[in-house]
């Protein structure tokens, strides 16, 4: 049987005496992998990263490495909460690189969806292949590999895989939660001590806000798009909908419409707000958002994001909108 097969005896990750048990497992196996030498890990602060990293600060301490880098397209909060529970509660030696003037100079004036992909799929390699080769007797890479990834694609997600890294590094993989769902990660983090707002995040693209805010990205209307998801998660999380709807998300499109603001004519964005639920991500349906908790959204969001002027509500189910807009 091959190692990336799911053994059909493994049981389902479904309860914290289960996922104790395989943490103590993986535990031992990582130890007796790793041995005495150096790991190093891309923490995004993803679910599946944030779970490989809480694993191995478990197993091997300080001989990992985590890489934190910054690119400007991560939600509100989320760099200073990787800092604040790796470095700050778990003592993890991690490594922040701010990289955001660096990626969005790069992106500048780039409006093709998977140009902007591509370019920051690139960029995030450079700058991890820099702070690798700044680094002594590293000998393995760790990652979030999950089962879905290698059912999928045979092999790993483009997500996860740090794989354009140059050849001579010869890292060898670590993946100690390959044979695992989605939902047993989360169970596992829960068990590893992980806020819940971390094991337990929504769905996040790669290429992260840089889809969400189509077209060309400017830094402000990036900004736009970061202070609005924030409120849109502020107001799902105090009303009972976190839980509730699979994904839920802001985008500013590239485009500009005519307001009031002030008793001043404006020229300014739309905001739109995207809620959807899925089992498997192939079709999706909109979730029926009480209008009246739609009204209060919109009133903070035109009063709070600079730059807008209109919140729209996408109701289009998928097929035939995809659930991301680029």
């Amino acid at each position: 049987m091959s190692a990336n097969v799911r053994p059909q005896s493994m049981e389902r990750i479904t309860t914290e005496k289960l996922a104790n048990a395989f943490i103590e497992e993986q535990v031992a196996e990582l130890r007796k992998q790793i041995g005495n030498k150096k790991v190093l890990l891309a923490l995004s602060g993803g679910v599946d990263s944030s779970v490989v990293a809480a694993l191995l600060i478990k197993a091997v301490g300080k001989q990992l490495v985590c890489v934190h880098v910054n690119h400007g397209l991560l939600r509100k909060g989320e760099p200073e909460q990787v800092i604040e529970v790796f470095r700050n509660q778990m003592n993890a030696n991690l490594i922040y690189v701010d990289a955001v003037d660096r990626f969005l100079d790069k992106l500048a004036g780039v409006s093709d969806p998977e140009q902007k992909r591509k370019i920051i799929g690139a960029e995030f390699i450079r700058v991890f292949e820099e702070e690798a080769r700044k680094l002594e007797n590293i000998e393995f890479l760790a990652q979030g590999t999950i089962y879905p990834d290698i059912i999928e694609s045979a092999g790993v997600k483009a997500h996860h895989n740090v794989g354009g890294l140059p050849e001579d590094l010869k890292f060898q993989l670590v993946e100690p939660v390959k044979l695992l769902f989605k939902d047993e990660v989360r169970v596992v983090g829960k068990a590893l001590g992980l806020p819940d707002n971390m094991v337990y995040r929504q769905p996040f693209p790669g290429p992260g806000l840089g889809v969400r805010c189509t077209g060309a990205i400017t830094r402000d209307r990036l900004e736009a798009v970061r202070e609005s998801d924030a409120i849109l998660r502020e107001e799902f999380a105090k009303n009972g909908l976190a839980g509730k709807v699979w994904q839920y998300f802001t985008i500013v499109p590239d485009y500009k419409s005519t307001g009031v603001i002030d008793g001043k004519r404006s020229w300014d964005w739309p905001v739109v707000i995207r809620a959807v639920n899925t089992t498997d991500a192939m079709t999706a349906t909109v979730e029926n958002i009480p209008f009246e908790l739609l009204q209060h959204i919109t009133d903070r969001i035109i009063h709070e994001v600079k730059g807008v002027n209109r919140v729209l509500y996408d109701i289009s189910p998928k097929p035939i909108a995809t659930i991301e807009w680029e």
